[in-house]
Order: C-alpha cells, then structure tokens, then sequence
C-alpha cells in the first residue's frame, strides 16, 4: 500500500501588517520545549521560514488530520512570540531575507550568491511512496509532459517584492534560477538515472 507525506514551508509574518518576520529560530525553539509535536518542525533556508513534515500516512483522512494539526501548532508557537504564519508561495509585501544560520546554507550562499539570497519562496511538497527505483524512474519520466500543466495549477505566487509580477507563478520563475532546477530528460532506466546522479556529484558542485 503506498503512503503519502506532506511537507508545508510556512512564511512568519506580522499579524497586523503581514510583514515577514524572521524568527524562525525562535518559534523552533518554542516547539522544542513543547514536547507533544517537537519532531514536525524544522528549520529552512530562511529565518522567515518554518517548515512541517507529517509522518508517511496510508490513509488520506489521517494525513488531512495531521496537516491541520500542523499547521494549528505551529500557528500556536508563532503566536507566542507575537507572530502568524501563512500559506504562500511568495510574500505579497517587500522583505529581505535573512539566512538561516547553518553550515550548508552559508555554503550555498559562498557557493550561489544572489540566488540564495533572494530565494525566499515557499512550497508544499507532497512525497508518494514507490516500490523500486525503476517505477520511480518510470514516474519521474512520465509525469514530465505533465508539468506545465501541473504549474499553472498550482499557480498561486502573482506577487514579489511588493509588485505584481504579472504571472500567475512568480515562484517557479525564481526557482528556475537555479543551476539544478527544470525537467530533467528522460531516463529511461533506473541505471541511467544513478549514472546521471553520480557524474552530477562527481563534479563538485
């Protein structure tokens, strides 16, 4: 039976005027000293950042229940420090963010410059289970034709840095920034595709 998880990257921002907020460190720490659900939340790139992550769930009744509970708990350890939390792709209103403070991100940011310094974009990441690396090679290659269509709907980031960006995805146009991001080709095998993983780390980068 597969199982499916779900990851939310939730923005911190101020309850009365909506500005991001970068105290991630502070609303994790609150979460750790509440033992009932310290396990959900996680750091991001970001310090106006706060990530979940449910547990890998069979039945898609639980996985909604967990999802709302997350969410409620981590609205209820950002309103300890005087913040809320938001389900967006991209602020509406102008930030500049703040690094978490984290041995990889600060190579990142030796490593990607601007790039990382902008990226303040959100996402929910939804992770179906499989049963081999070829069905998930078989998946990957076949939902590729896919993916503009699963862009537009899904679309829901019209705003940046406090403008209308005049598309409806802004945030898939900031990701594209990265040296890694877009459809991969076709694979073909789960082979090739280690292959291709392999040459990519070999590089360095």
């Amino acid at each position: 039976m597969r199982t499916v998880g779900v990851e939310e990257e939730l923005l911190l921002v101020d309850p009365a005027t909506g500005e991001p907020r970068a105290l991630s460190a502070a609303v994790l720490a609150r979460a750790f000293l509440d033992d009932s659900e310290q396990d959900v939340f996680e750091k991001e790139l970001h310090e106006q950042m706060l990530e979940f992550a449910t547990h890998p769930q069979a039945d898609m009744e639980r996985l909604h229940a967990e999802i709302v509970r997350c969410r409620e708990e981590a609205g209820r350890h950002a309103g300890g420090i005087g913040c809320a939390v938001a389900a967006l792709a991209t602020s509406p209103l102008p930030v500049t963010p703040s690094i978490g403070v984290n041995r990889r991100y600060e190579w990142m940011a030796e490593q990607y410059g601007v790039v990382v310094h902008e990226q303040l974009v959100l996402g929910c990441h939804v992770h179906v289970s499989v049963d081999s690396d070829e069905e998930g090679v078989a998946v990957i290659d076949r939902v590729r034709p896919w993916l503009p269509v699963l862009t537009a709907l899904s679309a829901n980031s019209p705003f940046w840095q406090g403008r209308d960006s005049s598309y409806s995805s802004y945030r898939s146009r900031v990701w594209q920034r990265w040296p890694s991001a877009g459809p991969t080709e076709l694979f073909g095998s789960a082979e090739r595709y280690h292959r291709r993983v392999a040459d990519m780390l070999a590089t360095g980068t």
